[in-house]
């Protein structure tokens, strides 16, 4: 699904010497793969994350989605397949405060072309347990039930991948676990899942781990770390 060759991204802040936020980054993932991208704050995890979710373009490297070269499309290209091929969760829930969980979910559809989006925002909450809150705003919700809210607007366009960017960061530990449950459950079910994290907990609910140091994979560990 995902195939990335020497991929290479720096930035330069304050005038100072660049910084090599992805360095020769070189990693495949497969359809229904659970991949956790995992390190410390400044290792390049979300650099690396924006890369692959087609949000940030890379200095040098190779890109292949579904079998396609990134750097060969235009920016119409780019947004359709961040619309309708990945789902983003990020720590923030990024969901609008006054309208309904419902309406929330139901935004991405408005630029996904589809001619009955009917019944499609109801399905994605019911996935994530909260059919009986679908009428609630944000202020209503607790702040797992937001992040809930925020996964079912990233699955309600039926994407290939969810890219999840500390998607705990803001919940307390059985709130996180809630989630976590639910990224599992959906990697069983068949969607393929990249999480970027700090947290090591997190990061061993997945079946392939990436640690990343300095814009770096420095270790792949397949399987769970129980």
């Amino acid at each position: 699904m995902i195939s990335v060759v020497n991929l290479c991204k720096s930035y330069i802040k304050d005038n100072a010497h660049p910084v090599n936020a992805v360095n020769n980054v070189t990693l495949r993932i497969e359809q229904g793969d659970f991949t956790s991208i995992v390190g410390p704050s400044g290792s390049g995890k979300s650099s690396l994350m924006n890369i692959l979710g087609l949000l940030d373009i890379p200095d040098s490297g190779n890109y292949f989605f579904e079998g396609k070269e990134v750097s060969k499309m235009n920016i119409d290209e780019l947004a359709e397949i961040r619309n309708k091929k990945i789902g983003f969760v990020f720590q923030q829930f990024y969901l609008l405060p006054k309208i309904s969980a419902k309406e929330n979910v139901e935004l991405p559809l408005i630029y996904s072309g589809k001619a009955n989006i009917n019944g499609l925002a109801e399905r994605a909450l019911e996935q994530v347990g909260l059919k009986e809150r679908i009428y609630h705003t944000s202020a209503e919700l607790s702040g797992g039930q937001q992040q809930r809210v925020a996964i079912a607007r990233a699955l309600v366009n039926n994407p290939d991948v969810i890219l999840a960017d500390e998607p705990t960061g803001n919940l307390d530990s059985e709130s996180g676990t809630e989630i976590m449950n639910i990224f599992k459950q959906l990697n069983s079910a068949g969607k393929t899942i990249i999480l970027i994290t700090h947290d090591m907990a997190n990061a061993s609910a997945a079946r392939k781990i990436l640690k990343i140091v300095d814009g770096n994979i420095t270790e792949k560990i397949n399987g769970q770390l129980h």
